[in-house]
């Protein structure tokens, strides 16, 4: 193959492992815009929605995402979003909290659920697939233990408001999910802590070596993501109106799905928090598209899986073939 040729395929491949996800993100908001009745899907108010129904998720994805960056699991973080839920709305309807005391008292309680995770992973030595995974199940029997099985209704306006309200125009879900990007972004790539984060998921050993205290790191990650997990738990209450158990369950698969597609952006396979912003995106971009298109609902559970697997199987095998030629 000659070399002007060569180097054309490689270049062609490297973008496709690189971009593939943000053009086939591009690729789905036209097809959805060109089939959708009078081609609302771009019009503002959708555009506010989809973005308003992506930010409990990409919450819990980017807390999660340096979880991940670490090279660990967190498997629990859709059940503890669930606990945080009814407890923080249990802490203002049964005990009478006022609501910002028992909002902060939630986001502590889901760093220490975090922090026992990274304990029982750094210290006991379990699996963190294990860990985690016992961790959620023992988490989904607090909560029913909790509820009794049944919703915690009669939460007040003010509780509602926090992702009922808006801010110049804009749900209030949209400006806490952009500061807590923001702020999680700033923390993995301008701190000494996130150099540590990144250096351990990068060569645990080395690290060590270097002098970084590897287990407090990943505890540290655990916790962030244990406390965005509660942020997310709360706010969905919030949206509910009411304590409900398993509420957030489902954000586990969507959380995962969202950073490992955004980790086959612009990225050679790492875990990042814009990466992350975009699986998200991609995710819910799908459901609304399908939506409006009066899709059945279980044809958007087979796109959110099937859209994973293609995005990250295609993104790897460009990586790969851009290295052979």
């Amino acid at each position: 193959m000659p070399a002007q040729t060569n180097n054309a395929l490689k270049i062609s491949l490297t973008v496709v492992s690189k971009y593939g996800t943000l053009i086939a993100m591009a690729a789905m908001i036209a097809l959805f815009w060109a089939l959708s009745p009078r081609h609302s899907f771009l019009s503002m108010t959708n555009v506010l929605a989809v973005v308003n129904q992506s930010a409990m998720t990409a919450i819990i994805a980017s807390a999660l995402t340096l979880v991940l960056v670490v090279g660990e699991f967190d498997l629990s973080v859709g059940y503890h979003a669930s606990l945080a839920g009814v407890l923080c709305t249990g802490m203002i309807v049964r005990s009478g909290f006022p609501i910002p005391v028992a909002i902060a008292a939630m986001l502590a309680i889901g760093a220490v659920i975090g922090l026992v995770n990274g304990l029982l992973v750094t210290k006991a030595k379990v699996n963190a697939v294990v860990a985690t995974l016992g961790v959620g199940t023992m988490l989904v029997g607090l909560t029913y233990g909790y509820t009794q099985g049944s919703p915690i209704t009669s939460v007040p306006a003010e509780f509602k408001q926090i992702t009922l309200g808006r801010t110049l125009g804009v749900q209030n879900p949209i400006w806490i999910m952009l500061i807590v990007l923001a702020l999680l972004w700033v923390l993995l790539n301008r701190t000494a802590l996130g150099q540590r984060i990144q250096a351990v998921g990068a060569n645990q050993e080395a690290a060590r070596l270097a002098g970084v205290r590897v287990d407090r790191t990943k505890n540290i990650a655990f916790g962030i993501a244990g406390c965005g997990a509660a942020l997310a738990g709360l706010m969905l209450a919030s949206f509910l109106g009411s304590g409900t158990q398993s509420a957030a369950d489902g954000y586990l698969m969507d959380s995962f799905a969202a950073v490992f597609l955004g980790s086959a952006t612009l990225r050679d396979g790492s875990f990042h928090i814009v990466g992350t912003l975009v699986g998200v995106l991609i995710v819910n971009i799908g459901f609304n598209g399908l939506s409006l298109l009066g899709t059945p609902v279980f044809w958007q559970y087979i796109f959110k899986g099937g859209i994973l697997v293609l995005a990250v199987a295609l993104s790897s095998i460009a990586r790969q073939a851009a290295k052979e030629v």
